[in-house]
């Protein structure tokens, strides 16, 4: 995009605010590995947020609060929806949901009957876990590293139908993408039915070859389920990159929406065969919208999506991808191969971005977590499980390098 294009967008304007002319003209034209290490530009977005001085948050992959900008359109629509309540939930919801789900659609690449906006990962998985028609002897295949809600929803179908679950386990330090693709090869059989793959893997940051894992599968004849709860707005890509029939995400983590919205994709021509959770005689079989049906719901949240977007495109995907990317490498690199120090997330920079996991050699991680907490006042999430046994560290785009600094402190403190 060239300058005087760019200052005419919305992202454009709206970095205009906070940088003004003539530093927006800078970052208009620079690299974005460049814009990724200049902590002024940094310094700007971290002051759209409000941020609490107890702790360093390192724990932005389960729920990253909002930016007040989107705070306040939030709050704004709360009241507004309040104001009319039934008159406007009878006479604007419907359309107004539909306006979001396009611009979503737009952000991802799909056409809009292709998604839906849903309350998280979980509900969008789930609802395609469960809308198969299981026979006896079916088989799926996912990994142990895949996320536990899905996980349960599978041994569900299994106990349910008969299902028949085979589990692989992804490489930590891969060697090269060949190597996951065989493991997830060797457990396709004639039988099996459906093949789910993390984008990310959640407790280790490892970035998974999406595109060329679905085309094995296709080759096969297994269609592939992709969570992407941790790299939609997270990851610079496009929907229709991956390759995938189906397709679930969190925006309450890396878009920082407000807490309950979700998407689902599911590719055209597979929405008519599966089934819906709920029953719905409104809408056609092949009508994705059949698995929208929740009840009455908290349309404020949907409307607030708009204005995440908007923030997030200020920043720009691209900016975002490898600011998150040199955040991790910042704290990665400093305690990488110091002794005691475990590290769960591959050494290829192009594995990861911002989430990595880290454990003390002897320290069981809840242990790790506690300590960071209270003597050091950083907070993390504890992983013990699946072969991973540290910390997971997520920080977002407001994380400085300084507050990444009291971290590395805290770790060579605790491994010497």
């Amino acid at each position: 995009m060239n300058k005087r294009r760019f200052l005419s967008t919305a992202g454009g304007a709206s970095l205009g605010l906070m940088f003004g002319p003539s530093l927006l003209a800078q970052y208009a034209t620079k690299p974005v590995t460049a814009v990724a290490e200049d902590e002024a530009f940094w310094a700007a977005v971290r002051g759209q947020f409000r941020l609490t001085s107890d702790y360093v948050n390192l724990e932005n992959g389960y729920y990253c609060f909002q930016p007040q900008p989107v705070l306040d359109a939030f709050i704004d629509n709360v009241r507004s929806v309040n104001l009319e309540a039934a008159h406007y939930m009878r006479t604007r919801q419907v359309d107004d949901k539909l306006r979001v789900r396009g611009k979503l659609a737009a952000f991802v690449g799909c056409a809009p009957e292709e998604l839906i906006i849903t309350r998280n990962t979980t509900e969008s998985l789930d609802t395609v876990i469960s809308g198969f028609d299981w026979k006896p002897g079916d088989e799926a295949v996912l990994a142990n590293q895949d996320y536990g809600a899905m996980i349960d929803m599978f041994k569900l179908q299994a106990r349910r139908f008969g299902l028949l679950n085979r589990f692989v386990d992804i490489p930590i330090d891969p060697k090269s993408d060949d190597e996951i693709v065989k493991v997830y090869a060797n457990a396709l059989t004639q039988k099996t039915r459906l093949l789910m793959v993390p984008h990310m893997v959640n407790i280790t940051g490892h970035i998974l070859p999406v595109r060329t894992i679905c085309d094995m599968a296709h080759a096969h004849g297994v269609p592939v389920m992709v969570d992407a709860s941790h790299t939609f707005a997270h990851l610079d890509y496009r929907l229709p990159d991956l390759h995938c029939d189906y397709y679930g995400a969190s925006l309450h983590k890396w878009l920082a929406t407000p807490l309950g919205a979700g998407i689902l994709y599911v590719k055209r021509d597979r929405i008519a065969e599966l089934w819906p959770i709920y029953g719905d005689e409104s809408i056609p079989a092949d009508d994705i919208r059949k698995f929208n049906h929740t009840g009455t719901h908290p349309v404020h949240t949907d409307l607030t999506i708009e204005r995440s977007l908007t923030f997030h495109e200020m920043i720009g995907s691209a900016r975002k991808e490898a600011r998150l990317r040199h955040l991790q490498q910042y704290w990665t690199g400093r305690v990488r191969g110091l002794k005691k120090i475990v590290m769960n997330t591959p050494s290829d920079a192009k594995r990861s971005c911002a989430i990595a996991n880290v454990g003390v050699q002897g320290m069981p991680p809840v242990d790790l977590a506690r300590i960071l907490l209270e003597k050091y006042k950083v907070y993390t999430v504890a992983i013990d499980g699946a072969g991973v046994h540290g910390v997971r560290v997520t920080p977002q785009v407001y994380t400085s390098t300084a507050e990444l600094d009291t971290f590395v402190h805290a770790l060579k403190d605790l491994a010497a």
